[in-house]
């Protein structure tokens, strides 16, 4: 695949056709900046641990202030050292670090330019591509669809790492947290890392559901209404400890 393999290598040189990273940027991480690039350590090793990223396919940014931290191309997230911190501004621009950002950095750019998102989780997740593949829009199997904001649309095929992939996301993403991109893999946001990833990784657990279901032989699964879905979604607001 042609975005794993661009960002395999140890990552820590400029790549053909990348932007030039000189030896230095003109100002150090900020405490805050500092903690938020250890937990997004933490977030793309848990992505690899938990099958939802093969080798360095996948990628995870953080939003502090106006600077977006993000993993950066090719460097295995086990080598990935406090030091190793790769921030940019809101336009894309690298303020922070010398590694080169994410070849996906204009998805996770336009997520923050378009809605409150603190972290953005993109993976390769199998059972998720696989259906990105088969149908336009995950069939409702689940009602926790309604956790990303409805039935979860995928949007059409782009060349990695362009304009025009990032252009697809937002509109697959209208009033949704999450979605599949076709014959790619998942992209969701969130408020917190943690919240992000674990939009994640139950977008692809009700991928592999409606493909488990949909293997039985000589039955067709059972759907929820977009009526039902709604109905959870209104539920969900007040889930969980309050105050």
């Amino acid at each position: 695949m042609a975005e794993q393999q661009r960002d395999q290598g140890d990552g820590r040189g400029t790549r053909e056709g990348a932007q030039d990273v000189p030896e230095a940027w003109g100002r150090s991480a900020l405490p805050g900046e500092a903690r938020a690039w250890e937990a997004l350590v933490a977030t793309a090793r848990r992505t690899v641990s938990e099958g939802l990223v093969v080798g360095t396919s996948g990628n995870v940014s953080v939003r502090v202030g106006d600077t977006v931290l993000v993993t950066p191309s090719g460097v295995p997230y086990d080598r990935l050292a406090p030091d190793d911190v790769t921030g940019v501004d809101l336009a894309g621009r690298q303020v922070l670090g010398t590694l080169v950002p994410t070849s996906e950095l204009p998805m996770h750019l336009a997520v923050y330019r378009t809605t409150d998102a603190v972290a953005v989780v993109h993976t390769h997740a199998v059972h998720a591509t696989a259906v990105s593949t088969l149908v336009p829009e995950l069939p409702t199997i689940h009602y926790m669809a309604a956790a990303l904001g409805g039935p979860v649309r995928v949007a059409p095929y782009a060349t990695y790492g362009t304009d025009e992939l990032a252009e697809n996301m937002l509109r697959a993403l209208a009033d949704r947290t999450g979605c599949l991109l076709q014959n790619h893999g998942t992209i969701a946001y969130g408020a917190t890392l943690d919240q992000a990833y674990d939009r994640t990784a139950q977008l692809e657990w009700m991928c592999r559901l409606w493909l488990t279901a949909s293997s039985v032989p000589g039955l067709t699964p059972a759907l929820l209404s977009r009526e039902q879905v709604a109905e959870v979604g209104e539920k969900l607001r007040g889930y969980g400890q309050q105050g």
